[in-house]
């Protein structure tokens, strides 16, 4: 009896260890371009529905910039009186769709028709605003702005400009971990645009760039960085620092992918689509 209670004990240890354990957004990622590419764009939208479903049963949902997968399950269970967790759900894609100011107004009739009203929107983006981190804020609302200094037309103080934000970079993903739009958003003090995939850009040739390597695969795998950012970064500094093939294929316009289902295998290590799919992935 006291052995099965020990084994019992031990099971339910390692279920809860099993439970905690961080979640893979590589995995996530290519199950939502699988499920984009083999049923919403087949136009089998409740194959979609169920899928994308049991999805965000097991991660919290990310809504990317082109697929916006969590919109989708939303938007299609709707069309389709599939019940997609009403309130609860919505209240979930306020914070996705916060950063992109002047263009949540469109959801409003669809949060209506749930029993929440665009004052309520408004107040919960509000909220999620005083949520950011106002330390990370300032400093990147600055660095965005050092950043362009001179349409980075002027050499010495570009440079000077990269590595100061190469520091900058590096002291937050020590103290903070990455940048994401959930922490510091997309639109700075001034109204300044902060999209990471620029300034990333212009790590390549830092001698923090290995670091920024290293770490931005690790916060892929996170959920907080997006994969594209990552490789954009890569594939500039194969092309312009080391001068080889870039692994990802994030510039279609420079003849240096040789071997394209090895750029997509690549690709697909970190959860980006097929280069193909690329052109189709906002297509409703």
């Amino acid at each position: 009896m006291k052995r099965n209670s020990t084994l019992i004990f031990l099971l339910i240890i390692l279920f809860f260890i099993l439970s905690c354990k961080s979640k893979d957004y590589i995995v996530y990622y290519n199950r939502v371009n699988e499920i984009d590419s083999l049923y919403r764009i087949a136009n089998q939208p409740e194959k979609a529905i169920m899928q994308y479903k049991k999805l965000f049963k097991k991660y919290s949902p990310k809504n990317q910039e082109r697929i916006k997968e969590y919109e989708t399950y939303i938007k299609l269970a709707d069309q389709h009186q599939k019940n997609f967790g009403g309130k609860k759900s919505l209240y979930k894609l306020i914070p996705l769709i916060a950063p992109y100011e002047g263009s949540y107004g469109s959801y409003f009739g669809l949060f209506k028709k749930y029993g929440i009203d665009s004052t309520e929107v408004k107040q919960r983006i509000a909220d999620w605003k005083k949520g950011l981190n106002k330390r990370l804020v300032d400093s990147f609302s600055i660095a965005f702005v050092r950043d362009q200094a001179e349409g980075r037309r002027n050499p010495q103080l570009m440079e000077k400009n990269d590595r100061i934000n190469a520091q900058l970079l590096k002291w937050t993903f020590e103290n903070y971990g990455y940048p994401s739009v959930q922490k510091i958003g997309l639109i700075g003090n001034g109204g300044v645009f902060m999209p990471m995939h620029p300034l990333f850009s212009h790590m390549i040739g830092e001698k923090e760039y290995p670091y920024f390597k290293a770490k931005m695969l690790e916060y892929i795998k996170s959920g907080d960085c997006i994969p594209k950012d990552y490789a954009n970064m890569v594939d500039r500094h194969n092309l312009q620092i080391d001068k080889v093939e870039m692994p990802y294929g994030s510039y279609p316009s420079y003849s240096a992918i040789i071997d394209t289902m090895k750029v997509n295998r690549n690709r697909k290590k970190i959860g980006l689509p097929a280069l193909k799919r690329i052109s189709k992935v906002q297509k409703k």
